[in-house]
């Protein structure tokens, strides 16, 4: 099996489209992870631009674009609509696929249901693959909880990020390794953040201080691997995704970040490169 590394945009929010992806490459990434603006804007034509001149002499250099909507008092009807509207923008932009953020924690299952239906429907419809990320705040934000949607929707792929998981069930899911074997054949997507029993992000997952926590998402991390390549799936792709504040601690009143997080990145693609039997 081949595993493609992608970068994230989160973080490097000033930087410059062309300065950015510049730095990916140097780092040697796959690919980038990125949320663009939906609608046309001189950001997401320097970005496009930038990425079509790569393209020239590395063909196979990934795009993977993130939908989410901003949290807003409203119905599911006009939730749909506004999800709807911005991944149908992004499919025009011809991602590898689009990573989304779905759906609401309050909503009722019946309803999320048809949140993912909208979703399914434009898959369908454009042939551009949606996974749905694992995440706090939406319908996918507790492992047990997740599984009648998976009943539901078999076809159902997720971008897995079990530090939420984590979080909300204040464990390293113990006790929950039957459900999660049943989330991880749906995984086709991995975010390699380490999480831990309050909050979604270690410090630093290379520090020994959580040296338990990071051998435990890498055994999840190959898990899914090993499940993929029983199904025979030839390519797999993985986002480092430690981020900036909030996720990552600063210190008290100098507000300085605790950790690198460009560098805890590079360095979690590179132990990853090496580790991760394929």
């Amino acid at each position: 099996m081949q595993i493609n590394y992608c970068c994230p945009y989160w973080g490097s929010e000033k930087d410059k489209p062309a300065d950015f992806i510049d730095k990916v490459l140097s780092s040697g990434y796959d690919g980038i992870e990125v949320l663009l603006p939906a609608a046309s804007t001189p950001f997401t034509e320097a970005f496009l631009k930038k990425l079509s001149t790569v393209r020239e002499t590395k063909p196979d250099f990934l795009l993977i674009l993130q939908q989410l909507t901003a949290p807003e008092n409203e119905s599911v009807d006009s939730y749909i609509k506004k999800m709807s509207r911005s991944l149908m923008d992004l499919t025009d932009l011809k991602p590898g696929f689009i990573n989304t953020h779905t759906g609401k924690d309050y909503y009722s299952f019946s309803d999320n249901c048809r949140v993912i239906e909208a979703a399914l429907n434009i898959s369908h419809k454009t042939g551009v693959r949606i996974l749905h990320e694992t995440h706090r705040g939406r319908f996918s934000f507790h492992a047990a909880s997740l599984i009648p949607y998976l009943r539901q929707f078999p076809e159902l792929e997720l971008t897995g990020d079990f530090s939420h998981f984590c979080t909300v069930s204040e464990s390293l899911l113990e006790d929950q390794e039957d459900i999660i074997g049943k989330i991880i054949p749906h995984v086709s997507h991995i975010h390699a953040r380490v999480g831990h029993t309050q909050g979604p992000q270690v410090t630093d997952p290379f520090l020994p201080e959580w040296e338990t926590q990071l051998i435990r998402f890498e055994s999840w991390w190959q898990q899914i691997i090993n499940d993929k390549i029983k199904r025979g799936v030839q390519m797999m792709t993985i986002t480092p995704e430690f981020g900036p504040a909030p996720y990552m601690p600063l210190a008290p009143f100098t507000q300085e970040p605790l950790g690198n997080q460009w560098q805890i990145n590079a360095n979690m693609m590179q132990r990853l490169r090496s580790k991760l039997a394929t």
